[in-house]
């Protein structure tokens, strides 16, 4: 078991800042629990939106999903970076 039930990486304290790592809606409880709990915390959602370099999870997606973690992104502040606007070049030997 991983996320919020168990501590995530057993640690028995929220972490500073959590950040979507498959970037889909599994990750939502995880953001939540993390950053909705007082104090200087820190969401982010990497964004991929790169289907030629790598995946493209988005709200339509047959896997990944990525669509209440948006919605609740906006509502909560969270940082939301899109691979292919936001980053030139993902890989180093690009």
């Amino acid at each position: 078991m991983t996320g919020p039930e168990s501590g995530g990486d057993q640690r028995a304290y929220r972490p500073p800042g959590h950040r979507g790592v498959w970037q889909s809606d599994g990750d939502l409880e995880m953001l939540q629990w993390t950053t909705l709990s007082g104090g200087v915390r820190f969401g982010l959602i990497v964004h991929h939106t790169d289907a030629d370099l790598e995946y493209a999870y988005d709200r339509q997606s047959h896997f990944g999903k990525l669509d209440k973690a948006l919605d609740a992104a906006a509502l909560n502040k969270w940082t939301v970076v899109d691979m292919k606007k936001d980053w030139k070049r993902i890989f180093a030997f690009e």
